[in-house]
């Protein structure tokens, strides 16, 4: 059984140390041993061999949530000494270690899930980051995420994002002003609610609307929209549209259904920002595997 009481300075490093990310890291390690892990007590007992672990990449990753698993592993025993080999952020071919831990082999054994489940899927939040980064290479346009992350993940998925090289939107709803469709309508109009976030908006805050075709986008710049999300819209919809909005000093961002297939047609229609979803909502856990090897 863990006992974060005894978790070391030394293995809350970056975001371990933030305490709604170590409270979610306790609520996984109690999900997987609440009741203790039998298997290991049986087969090795409290005072079993010590040996090391190596956690590696079975394919080609951006890699995310390393600390995190260190943090896992000295939560369950602060004896386990984790020695990282590929930080966060780095890319890891094909076989590249990740991290060496090395102690009991029953806590080593005990903690392997839970930290593998925090690598993997960061990681693979972030490799997917990468290639959407990588898809607009060369134009103006920067991805952001979204709010559509796992719950309790946010912090996390939002920093593996960063990692593999796209950026941010809002963290939560206090964050930004981005009035969206269902406002529009509790509203009345586009003008209605622009007015009406601008009578009442702290001066710090852009206004950013929602628009889904060119009258509603007129409106929203008509009524003083600094930012306009252009939601579901063709990239030649994207084009005209830009087009307009950067003549008003307008910041356009396009969102709705883009993949990497046509990602680079919206970045070159003129898009500031590409907000995708599927950064975080649809990231595949990456392979990622952790051999005893003494």
């Amino acid at each position: 059984m863990y006992n974060s009481a005894e978790m070391t300075s030394s293995a809350v490093r970056g975001l371990a140390a933030i305490p709604a990310v170590r409270r979610l890291i306790e609520l996984a390690l109690d999900e997987d041993l609440g009741r203790g892990d039998v298997t290991s007590q049986v087969t090795l007992g409290a005072n079993g061999p010590v040996v090391s672990a190596e956690m590696n990449a079975r394919e080609p990753i951006v890699a995310f949530g390393v600390d995190i698993a260190t943090a896992v592993f000295h939560m369950v025993d602060p004896r386990i000494e984790v020695e990282i080999h590929g930080p966060d952020g780095s890319r890891i071919e094909r076989g590249g270690l990740l991290l060496t831990a090395r102690g009991p082999a029953h806590s080593v054994l005990t903690a392997e899930r839970t930290a593998l489940n925090f690598a993997q899927r960061l990681s693979g939040v972030a490799t997917l980051s990468k290639r959407y980064a990588e898809a607009v290479a060369g134009t103006k346009a920067r991805v952001v995420d979204t709010r559509k992350t796992t719950p309790g993940f946010r912090v996390l998925e939002k920093a593996a994002v960063l990692a593999g090289g796209c950026g941010n939107h809002r963290f939560d709803l206090g964050s930004g002003i981005l009035i969206k469709d269902n406002h529009i309508a509790a509203c009345g109009s586009v003008r209605a609610a622009v007015e009406a976030a601008k009578a009442r908006a702290p001066h710090p805050l852009r206004i950013e609307v929602e628009v889904t075709n060119l009258g509603e986008l007129d409106e929203a710049l008509n009524a003083g929209a600094e930012i306009v999300l252009l939601d579901n819209m063709t990239p030649p919809q994207v084009q005209v549209a830009a087009a307009r909005a950067h003549g008003r000093n307008v910041i356009v961002e396009v969102s709705g259904g883009i993949t990497l297939a046509t990602i680079g047609d919206y970045a070159r229609a003129g898009a500031d920002l590409i907000s995708v979803g599927a950064l975080t909502h649809s990231a595949p856990s990456v392979d990622i595997g952790l051999d005893v090897r003494t």
